[in-house]
């Protein structure tokens, strides 16, 4: 779907940039801006890779385990039904982590994971439906709390912000009541429309 919408807005800029003839205008601004993004991409893929690779050795040394056991008095009443020390838990708990510091990019892989793993543990005849745990943890992972916005910073610090983290409290306070209203919402719609209901309306 994304694509499409980038590419309508890419011929919408063409069209009507030549209608208003700004042909030499759209030309120049499109090569700088390749420019742009080759430079944003590899200073945006050193703090990408620089994180991510400490999440690995997290997850190789145990670490993982230990965060896990430490968020399990939140993470085992949103995820009622997930064993604790189960493959999936461990996934939630990474990606958490990595919403936690800011690193967007490193968190898709492990909710990609975390979502497999949660597929794996539901019931037979929730097959190819989206149970609570995973609509839970979607949302979770749309409307993330982050304590340290690591890719925002990167960028602001790239275009001369004196001092990228004074957003901070912003953030916390956006990122917390985004989380709160998106928590709320899914428990209640969970509650009004169970797994079971939606498994037979899907048939």
């Amino acid at each position: 779907m994304m694509k499409w919408i980038f590419t309508g807005m890419i011929l919408l800029s063409l069209v009507f940039g030549i209608c208003n003839g700004q042909g030499e205008a759209l030309n120049a601004a499109a090569i700088s801006s390749c420019e742009k993004a080759v430079t944003l991409a590899l200073t945006l893929g050193g703090s990408i890779c620089l994180w991510s690779g400490l999440m690995k050795v997290a997850q190789e040394s145990g670490l993982t385990e230990k965060l896990a056991r430490l968020l399990s008095p939140i993470t085992r009443r949103l995820f009622r039904g997930v064993r604790p020390e189960s493959p999936a838990m461990q996934a939630i708990t990474l990606n958490l982590t990595a919403n936690l510091l800011g690193l967007g990019n490193a968190a898709t892989p492990l909710g990609v994971s975390a979502v497999r793993e949660l597929a794996k543990e539901a019931p037979s005849y929730a097959k190819h439906t989206a149970t609570d745990p995973m609509i839970l943890f979607v949302v979770m992972n749309t409307a993330s709390l982050q304590l340290i916005p690591t890719t925002t910073a990167v960028l602001r610090l790239k275009y001369g912000a004196a001092d990228p983290l004074d957003i901070l409290p912003a953030v916390w306070v956006v990122s917390l009541l985004s989380l709160a209203v998106g928590l709320t919402l899914a428990l209640i719609l969970n509650r009004i429309f169970p797994l079971e209901s939606r498994k037979r309306d899907r048939r």
